[in-house]
């Protein structure tokens, strides 16, 4: 299906067959031999991330269609003429002038090592050419979304093509816009150039920024045309994450009544992601707190940066705390706390100062999950922990990001007024922050408003009585306020490039977000630059 000839350029690094074949790769015997199913529906959500394990050990044909609908399947059923697609639908790479890709190179190097001949790794990514070792699955889950529950979301574009048990733990090998799976609903399973390069990019400045986050492998762009709110460009993105395991996978099985699944389900993330813990008698208990903690963790680190998820329904919630399913998303140019980046949010629910709430509200979703396995009572003593876990990690943050080294009761007052003046003046969120450790440490004289001059006087006189000195408050602060975030109007650059073949701006891009805190030169000046007035905190369309 794939013109291999058709690549004009794009690399890749060396060694993933070895990795691929490794012997630390998890086999399906490793993590639950003893598991029997009533019915495929149960099987398919709970054992997905194990039979899509790349796998030691055969599966046989026969389990495979007892378990779930592999991605094989969908291509064999295209190939066969059985779905109504035409010949172009499941190619990811078509004529040379019209094709795009960009490599995460740093995903590749720190994450997984990925072959030295990118033709072949796209042509098993494609579909066109079988890997022994993996059994592609889509993984069906629900979801609260805008606050109400739907029965079945997704996952109607994406296949887990497998795991690798990697030095840094469990990596999901995730592709994303390959095509229908069964649980397509009314879509396409297809992806547009747009939001994939977008969720490219924001991976690598999520992950330059610290933050925990799903991360692009490779992207491959096509000349298919993918009809949304107008007729766009088709991709495909391969993402890494340590698990796919949402919030809406527990949530579909309690709200199907299906109470052995939610079990199973926890004893396999428990299995995979806190073995330490397994022998423990309330491990059901610390693996709630653990998600609790992690997504309040996660959304003090959005806060920090200015980062406005837009869609955080139920099924993008990891049960890892990390950040994935980039759709409407934004950074924030000028300070608006009730900034709204998803043009379809029309009351403001996933506003910028509600995600902090809404991820509690969706704690309380996961919770009600979880129900039949817990009391009501130890559940509300977990949930109770959010609003702890969530502010304490964000002052401290806060704190870094002016340069304090020293806790003192009066720094919440003093970060209020700062935002006040953020938001009355209209200031550029990130350059405010970044900016500080300058007019901190300089004897030049900055043009700034009256009442800002008052706040700075209080602000310098809080530094004094810190533990820090003025040079290592500097230090402090440039390693935590990044100069260069990733702004709309260039990732709207990059997208418009890629959609002409062309994916040097991605590339350029992505290399500048993965160092975000290093001043890079008068060269890279131009990646910090704020957005004309009349593009900044746009709103932006879902349709993916």
């Amino acid at each position: 299906m794939i013109d291999t000839t058709s690549v004009i350029f794009g690399s890749a690094n060396p060694n993933v067959r070895n990795l691929l074949n490794s012997p630390t790769v998890k086999t399906s015997s490793d993590i639950s031999p003893e598991i029997t199913f009533p019915c495929a529906l149960i099987a398919y959500e709970v054992v997905a991330p194990v039979v899509a394990s790349l796998v030691a050990t055969t599966i046989s044909l026969s389990t495979l269609e007892k378990i779930a609908h592999s991605a094989e399947d969908v291509l064999g059923d295209v190939r066969e003429g059985k779905l109504n697609l035409n010949d172009d639908a499941i190619s990811v790479l078509l004529k040379a002038n019209d094709q795009m890709r960009a490599i995460s190179e740093n995903s590749a190097k720190k994450m997984i090592e990925v072959a030295d001949d990118p033709e072949e790794l796209m042509q098993i990514f494609n579909g066109n050419k079988s890997f022994e070792k993996a059994s592609p699955l889509a993984m069906v889950y629900g979801g609260h979304q805008f606050g109400n529950w739907v029965n079945q979301l997704g996952d109607g574009r994406g296949i887990l093509f497998g795991q690798i048990d990697s030095p840094e733990g469990l990596v999901d090998l995730h592709i994303k816009g390959a095509g229908k799976t069964p649980y397509s609903r009314f879509g396409d399973g297809r992806a547009v150039i747009r939001s994939s390069v977008r969720e490219h990019l924001c991976g690598e400045a999520m992950f330059g920024l610290g933050i925990p986050s799903s991360r692009s492998l490779m992207l491959f762009g096509s000349n298919e045309p993918v009809m949304r709110e107008e007729t766009e460009r088709g991709a495909m993105i391969v993402r890494t994450a340590k698990t796919h395991i949402r919030f809406g996978h527990f949530e579909y099985f309690h709200h199907n009544k299906i109470t052995n699944g939610v079990k199973t389900l926890l004893d396999h993330v428990i299995d995979c992601y806190y073995p330490d813990t397994k022998q423990d008698t309330d491990k059901y208990l610390l693996f709630f707190d653990a998600t609790v903690k992690k997504t309040a963790h996660m959304v003090s680190a959005w806060q920090s940066v200015g980062f406005n998820h837009g869609v955080m329904n139920t099924d993008n919630m990891s049960i890892l705390g990390e950040t994935f399913d980039y759709g409407p998303y934004a950074f924030m140019e000028t300070y608006d706390p009730n900034y709204i980046c998803n043009h379809t949010d029309s009351h403001g629910r996933y506003s910028f100062s509600n995600q902090p709430s809404i991820a509690e509200w969706n704690c309380y979703a996961l919770a009600s999950a979880l129900i039949d396995l817990f009391s009501e009572t130890e559940l509300r003593d977990i949930l109770s922990k959010f609003n702890d876990y969530f502010y304490d990690s964000l002052i401290e943050k806060y704190r870094k990001k002016l340069g304090f080294k020293s806790a003192q009761d009066s720094d919440y007052d003093l970060l209020l007024g700062l935002f006040e003046i953020m938001e009355t003046e209209k200031l550029d969120y990130t350059n405010t922050f970044r900016e500080l450790s300058n007019i901190i440490s300089s004897s030049d004289n900055f043009k700034l408003s009256e009442k800002f001059s008052i706040w700075l006087a209080s602000y310098k006189d809080r530094l004094s009585k810190d533990e820090n000195s003025i040079e290592e408050s500097k230090i402090l602060m440039d390693k935590n306020n990044p100069k260069y975030i990733l702004r709309n109007y260039l990732a709207q650059s990059a997208i418009e490039d890629a959609e002409q073949g062309k994916a040097e701006k991605i590339d350029e891009l992505a290399k500048v977000l993965s160092n975000p805190f290093d001043d890079l030169g008068k060269s890279m000046e131009k990646f910090c630059q704020p957005a004309p007035k009349e593009q900044q905190n746009q709103q932006l369309s879902c349709s993916s």
